[in-house]
């Protein structure tokens, strides 16, 4: 709680993205991306935005076997699967997601490459 009396959830109890006024499940927007051939791993987390609250951001691991898979192709697969507000604003392309000793995707360390980072 902060010195205003609002309460900041973080880690998993922050896990939905409240886009302009809609709740998006990154769990949903997962389960599209992974099913591209070329997405071998993904993690969506949200990023504040001024005008919509939060953004879909999308941190995508390619098969390097794949070739030249960008935005635009993924951003078609979405479309074709998932509602138009649904879809991420912006793909991070990594080499690695962030893994804890379990394997568990650490998206509180997504979310730190964020901060203080201006959006695009």
């Amino acid at each position: 709680m902060d010195s205003h009396g609002f309460v900041t959830l973080k880690d998993r109890s922050k896990d939905l993205i409240i886009s302009g006024g809609s709740n998006i499940y990154p769990r949903e927007v997962e389960e599209v991306l992974i099913t591209h051939p070329a997405v071998r791993e993904v993690s969506v987390i949200g990023r504040r935005d001024a005008d919509w609250g939060e953004v879909v951001v999308a941190f995508v691991v390619l098969d390097p076997a794949a070739g030249g898979v960008g935005q635009d192709e993924l951003d078609r697969h979405c479309l074709e699967r998932i509602a138009r507000f649904k879809r991420p604003k912006e793909y991070r392309f990594v080499d690695a997601l962030p893994k804890n000793n379990y394997g568990k995707v650490l998206k509180t360390a997504l979310r730190a490459l964020l901060e203080g980072e201006p959006p695009g």
